[in-house]
């Protein structure tokens, strides 16, 4: 026969809630966090035991609880956030369901301890599983004081789910950072097991925010961090992005927060990937931490039991403008010093090189005649760089180097990567700028600089084609044959014509002019294999993407390839005017700055 249909107790229906709230001890942890936030508390101390397994306790310095309200506290959907239900369409709290404290006081042994500036006194309330003992006085000064004993007591099959101590105050530290990166008027104090492990005071000022950034993501992250703001309408994003040199093997410095709510949302982690593709090395993730500020009527928190989810009315738009404002972040980047970290490997490298016997044969000296040809006069001579046969290039000795006055001494504006100098082993170009020695990675660079074009090109209604006096055939498998005709479409949009003739052999007819001059045959035939190879789990808009991506790869300037000085100096006009020019396509630095300051640690100068 059929089981009765029975009204569950009161205690058993939180143990179950608990179970979607309470999931380890950062989730007890989290939870009082933000009923101290709410409480507009200013300072949050924590203490932790054994990974919170033992104890959680936390205090603050907030509005309290009333005495008369302490019972009240700790039933079920009691809460002082939402009055009925319109509320539910403004919230603006971090809590309002009034389930963490009855989850909490339902599978462990709990303290309550609050003073208000209306009370005499303070008061206590001690429960263990759900069961109140009666209230009595205490001493406690403002706010309140919440201690969590030996969680999941009572619940043996959810306890023998918990990691190790290490991994579970790993969580709980978690949390906690989680906090303080959005809560700057909060100051926060953690202690495990008796010992201080953070200290973060009020962070008032923009200064003040960097060093609790510092605290919490390192120093590196700062250093590496790009500020992100822009307001539209009742939408803001700001906050900070890492430039793309600053990538992880994993996606653990990704912080996202909407209403001061730390949430992980597929919207906003894809619209940040989207920003980056085009300038992170494939196989890493971006670091950020971004702040969504958004009408609270737009969104719905109450989507997960834990509130990690929300969901957007307008999910496109807040795409959109995601990538878009981060985009634009890391277009206007262009400087690119070299890092503290790698400029001490650099030292304690050159410092252990053995001493040079003699001295050298023969030694330059720059004129001071400056360069005499305009920077339009620079591209035409940079524009077909392939067709420059190598005994065009300028030897070393004969390269006209423009002299650069002091900024003191002059008015004139010196170009952010200064002029060539030279070119080292047909890869680099090094050239002198008003801070010191740029050194520029020729193919990356160029490839860069080629894919922008190529992207500006396709995005408009009129793409400059080059049409061939003589058609180029060539011979290729039918599978690469039957690609070419499965995407011709996208081959158009670039600016070919080209046809499947036969079963293996493509024609082409035209090509992008910014193309004219590669070569077309070994062009085409890498682009295809790279297609055949990739294409299978890429959507179309990237497929676009990685198509123009490698043309420029394979239509840019070789390593090997010796440039004479006014090519090297229209690359490197080229570079200032190109967005996310820091970056080739595939997330390499293009070059790094080497101050004068640097040089001389190099030489010990000063020393």
């Amino acid at each position: 026969m059929p089981s009765e249909i029975k009204k569950l107790p009161d205690h058993l229906i939180n143990q179950i809630a608990a179970g979607e709230v309470i999931e380890r001890p950062s989730s007890v942890l989290k939870e009082l966090c933000e009923n101290s936030i709410d409480a507009t508390a200013s300072k949050i101390f924590i203490d932790i035991e054994r990974g919170g397994m033992q104890r959680i306790v936390v205090r603050d310095n907030g509005t309290g609880i009333a005495s008369s309200q302490l019972e009240t506290a700790l039933t079920r959907h009691a809460t002082s956030k939402i009055q009925q239900l319109e509320d539910l369409q403004h919230i603006e709290s971090l809590g309002f369901r009034g389930e963490a404290l009855p989850s909490i006081a339902s599978v462990a042994r709990v303290t309550l301890t609050s003073n208000t500036e209306r009370n005499n006194e303070a008061h206590v309330l001690h429960t263990e599983g759900g069961n109140n003992e009666p209230l009595k006085p205490a001493a406690h000064a403002k706010g309140t004081s919440i201690d969590v004993h030996d969680i999941f007591f009572n619940t043996p099959a959810r306890r023998k789910f918990l990691r190790t101590e290490k991994t579970e105050f790993s969580h709980c530290e978690q949390v906690v950072k989680r906090l303080a990166l959005v809560n700057f008027h909060v100051s926060f104090e953690l202690r495990h097991n008796q010992k201080t492990l953070l200290v973060l005071p009020v962070a008032a000022s923009y200064e003040d925010k960097l060093q609790r950034l510092e605290k919490i993501l390192g120093k590196n992250f700062v250093e590496h961090a790009i500020k992100v703001e822009r307001e539209a309408g009742n939408i803001k994003l700001w906050g900070w992005v890492a430039a793309p040199d600053f990538s992880r093997v994993q996606a653990d410095y990704q912080y996202q927060y909407v209403n001061r709510r730390h949430i992980r949302d597929k919207t906003i982690s894809h619209a940040v990937k989207l920003a980056y593709q085009d300038v992170l090395y494939h196989g890493r993730h971006p670091a950020y931490v971004l702040y969504l500020d958004i009408d609270p009527a737009e969104v719905d928190v109450n989507a997960h039991p834990a509130k990690h989810e929300v969901r957007f009315h307008n999910t496109r738009t807040i795409h959109d403008y995601v990538r878009q404002t981060v985009k634009q972040a890391l277009g206007d980047v262009r400087a690119a010093p070299i890092d503290s970290r790698n400029m001490d490997k650099l030292t304690r490298y050159t410092s252990q090189q053995p001493a040079i016997q003699g001295q050298l044969a023969t030694h330059y000296t720059p004129p001071s005649k400056t360069a005499t040809l305009s920077v339009d006069e620079y591209k035409a001579l940079y524009a077909s760089p392939t067709q420059r046969s190598s005994d065009q290039s300028l030897p070393i000795e004969r390269i006209p180097v423009p002299h650069i006055p002091a900024a003191s001494t002059s008015e004139q504006t010196i170009p952010l990567l200064g002029y060539a100098i030279a070119q080292l082993h047909g890869i680099y170009i090094l050239a002198q700028n008003e801070h010191g020695l740029v050194l520029v990675d020729m193919h990356a660079a160029h490839e860069r600089v080629v894919y922008e074009q190529l992207k500006q090109q396709s995005s408009t209604a009129q793409r400059e084609c080059q049409q061939l006096l003589v058609p180029v055939q060539l011979n290729v498998s039918a599978s690469e044959a039957r690609l070419v005709e499965d995407q011709k479409s996208q081959f158009e949009s670039l600016g070919f014509d080209l046809d499947r003739l036969g079963d293996s052999a493509v024609i082409v007819r035209a090509i992008p002019q910014i193309l004219s001059h590669s070569d077309i045959s070994q062009l085409l035939r890498d682009v295809i294999s790279d297609i055949e190879k990739n294409h299978a789990r890429a959507r179309l808009d990237e497929f676009h993407n990685e198509l123009l991506s490698s043309f420029a790869c394979h239509g840019s300037v070789r390593a090997n390839r010796e440039l004479n000085v006014h090519e090297m100096n229209a690359l490197l006009r080229d570079m200032e005017s190109t967005e996310r020019s820091n970056q080739c396509n595939h997330g390499r630095p293009t070059w790094i700055q080497l101050s004068i300051n640097d040089l001389d640690k190099l030489f010990m100068r000063g020393r």
